[in-house]
């Protein structure tokens, strides 16, 4: 391919493209949710009866009865037919991280030959698609096929509309036939309950006798790269990994930190404006956006959700950017660190959980130390981390995530728990046995008459933590931005739920022997503190001197790459952890394992393929030909006289013969079939495969800097960065 034309047409087009034209922004009371089947709408469509049996079900969790459903499944496909749509699809959410859906139409024929729509409330509470082919890590043998959908009335139906048509989209479980977990719904709302189950004995033994059903929430930080589709077409790393597996740092990146909250391109604003609209049909809570670090980075974040709605609605989020991206000529890149050299992109799971009772649990209130329900609830969440921060780093694990953890822009690898100047002391009171009272953050008082006083939040924020306290919430920043929520929803609502039953445990005994309930609640933080306040950590998380302290005196682990954290998995406390909450089986959590391995051997092995693809068939012949180009020239100028200096040829020559060497050494070990495991042949793909593939890169960098700009075969990062 000749660099000079395709990319120079590529920089005409986005030069010369006029920013496509999106409707007037509506009121977001008349599209707000519009293509939602929730409560609204149920009310609108439903008898009264099986309104307040749904109703009952989306606050409790209790089960529907199938008369109800079918009341349900005929309202819900009169709204459907209403609005032009023809097809339904249970939509659910495999060991892939992505979505899948599978498609029925409304339509029968009856005896007669004639049409007529039909959904029955056995067709709403299950389906069956072809389960064979989705990852299961050996919980079904090869040719047990039969997988079910199964209704989730929980997170409400709604309506996707593309320009192929519209399709009621019901958000569902997937198991297979014998009942296991195939997906990443089941294990969220088996973690919630355990939460609840837990909860529910810590707030009867602090006096509550009003305890509605608890649930954790979810708001997560969403962040992307955007660029012109037209340079994503001529970059095979892009369009096949995600990824940019060569270029050259440009002469200018983000060091100027010109771009972070910088105005929003026209370009970008037009899509962001479609984009949120789109979210807002279909019930998202869009509140923020904003420029990223990075130049072509952005940011977009929903307001809190239930989780089990917040996880649905995240999958559905990043399938909206892509499309809507798309249809503005853009490409939306969601891998952790598709440019080298700059930040990456994570998804900043803030978390909490609470009831319409109690409230939020991890809000302090003005007085931390004398809220005892806080005390105990953020206790559990120290408690769980110190514990299984191993499995915290397991369900962030991925090839792509191993780029950006322990790089400045995020969290190191170690599991700590930052909790802010004030909630740090009170801890720390506890567990020396002299709780005083706390400190605020005071006033904020600049001195100028027309800027207004505020208080002062009683903590700064910790960037260098990956699970922080950031007021009534914790926010889990290691999370990486392709991923799923689930995962980490499932794991911090499981470790919290094993930590309350301990908690419980405790308390109860503590309160048997006489204690009055404030000295009870002490006297458990305080054994709790003694265990396991080791991990919490304030200071700066990138600094070697916490790296050493943290493995060396207070026993966290660093775990650098999923090769390394995987195997958590398989550790006999996590098995327990799962097993004892009822959350997931040994089978269905090995299931995950040797899912995620396979999943993370491909990915590495893909993108060593296409380092080789790219650097034999492009890069090698755009350096050959400039040096044959040099070499003629000395030649030529030889011939009448002239000495030419040869250093650049030279310079570039031992650069190709020294790609060459790399892409053979790769391709070599590309061809290693005899490992022992999964865990073995991780290791070989983080610590061989990757350095041989950065060995290729290093060179292929460099002789982009020396071959000229127009016979470079791919788009640079100063075009695909830089040019919107």
């Amino acid at each position: 391919m000749s660099g000079n034309t395709t990319r120079s047409a590529a920089i005409e087009a986005i030069t010369n493209r006029r920013p496509l034209s999106v409707e007037a922004p509506q009121p977001l009371s008349d599209i707000w949710a519009c293509d939602v089947f929730n409560s609204a709408k149920m009310e609108q469509y439903l008898s009264k009866s099986a309104f307040k049996a749904m109703k009952n079900t989306l606050q409790t969790g209790a089960p529907l009865d199938a008369a109800t459903a079918d009341i349900v499944a005929a309202a819900m496909k009169d709204w459907a037919l209403s609005k032009g749509v023809k097809f339904f699809s249970h939509i659910f959410y495999p060991m892939t991280n992505a979505t899948a859906e599978k498609h029925d139409g409304f339509i029968i024929a009856d005896a007669d030959g004639h049409a007529i729509t039909e959904f029955t409330g056995s067709l709403l509470i299950k389906g069956e698609p072809d389960g064979s082919s989705f990852p299961n890590g050996s919980l079904r043998m090869t040719n047990a096929a039969r997988g079910y959908t199964a209704w989730d009335p929980t997170s409400p139906a709604y309506i996707m509309h593309t320009s192929n048509g519209s399709t009621l989209m019901i958000p569902s479980v997937f198991m297979s036939w014998t009942g296991e977990a195939l997906d990443k719904k089941i294990p969220l709302l088996r973690s919630n309950t355990a939460m609840n189950n837990a909860a529910q004995k810590v707030l009867s033994l602090m006096g509550e006798t009003d305890i509605a059903t608890l649930n954790s929430s979810c708001g997560a930080e969403q962040e992307y790269f955007l660029i012109d589709q037209n340079f994503a077409n001529q970059r095979p790393d892009i369009l096949l990994a995600g990824r940019t597996l060569f270029g050259a740092p440009p002469a200018k990146g983000q060091q100027f930190d010109d771009h972070y909250f910088g105005a929003i391109p026209e370009r970008v604003q037009i899509f962001m404006q479609d984009f949120e609209d789109q979210l807002y049909k279909l019930g998202i809570p869009a509140k923020t956006h904003h420029n990223e670090v990075a130049p072509g980075q952005f940011e977009i974040a929903p307001y809190f959700e239930a989780a089990n709605v917040a996880a649905d609605h995240q999958q559905l989020l990043m399938t909206v950017m892509k499309n809507t991206a798309k249809k503005h000529g853009l490409h939306a890149l969601l891998h952790e660190k598709p440019f080298a050299g700059l930040n990456g992109s994570g998804k900043h799971v803030n978390w909490s959980v609470g009831n319409a009772t109690q409230g939020n649990l991890l809000d302090p209130g003005n007085t931390p130390e004398e809220n005892l329900k806080f005390l105990l609830f953020c206790g559990a969440v120290i408690r769980g981390v110190h514990l299984h921060g191993p499995l915290l780093r397991a369900v962030i694990a991925s090839a792509a995530n191993d780029h950006r953890l322990g790089a400045n822009e995020a969290p190191p690898a170690i599991l700590s728990v930052y909790l802010g100047d004030q909630l740090e002391k009170v801890f720390k009171d506890i567990q020396s046995g002299n709780l005083m009272p706390s400190v605020s953050g005071g006033e904020m008082d600049l001195g100028l008459s027309q800027i207004l006083n505020f208080n002062r939040d009683p903590g700064d924020r910790n960037r260098t933590s990956p699970f922080a306290f950031t007021g009534n919430r914790f926010e889990f920043r290691a999370v990486g931005s392709s991923q799923s929520v689930s995962g980490p929803l499932v794991a911090m609502n499981t470790m919290l739920a094993d930590s309350l039953n301990w908690i419980a445990g405790k308390l109860e005994a503590a309160l048997a022997t006489g204690l009055d309930q404030p000295t009870a609640v002490v006297s458990v933080l305080k054994e709790l503190m003694e265990k396991h306040g080791k991990v919490i950590f304030g200071g700066d998380g990138y600094s070697a001197e916490w790296h050493t302290k943290a493995v060396e005196e207070n026993g966290l682990r660093n775990i650098p790459t999923t090769a390394d954290a995987l195997p958590a998995f398989l550790e006999d406390s996590v098995k327990t952890l799962f097993k004892s909450t009822g959350v997931l089986s040994p089978a269905e959590l090995e299931s995950r394992y040797e899912v995620y391995s396979e999943q993370y051997i491909l990915a590495i092995e893909v993108e060593a393929k296409l380092v080789v693809d790219m650097a034999t068939t492009s890069i090698y012949p755009a350096a050959m030909s400039y040096l044959s180009e040099l070499s003629d020239a000395i030649d030529s100028a030889a011939s009448i006289g002239v000495a030419m200096d040869a250093s650049l040829a030279k310079t570039l020559a031992e650069h190709t013969n020294a790609m060459t060497t790399a892409v053979t050494a790769l391709s070599l070990a590309l061809e290693e079939d005899h490992f022992l495991s999964a865990e073995t042949q991780m290791k070989y793909c983080a610590n061989d495969l990757r350095s041989l593939m950065d060995d290729v890169r290093a060179c292929a960098d460099a002789l982009e800097g020396i071959v000229p700009d127009a016979s470079w075969p791919f788009p640079k990062y100063s075009e695909m960065l830089f040019i919107k």
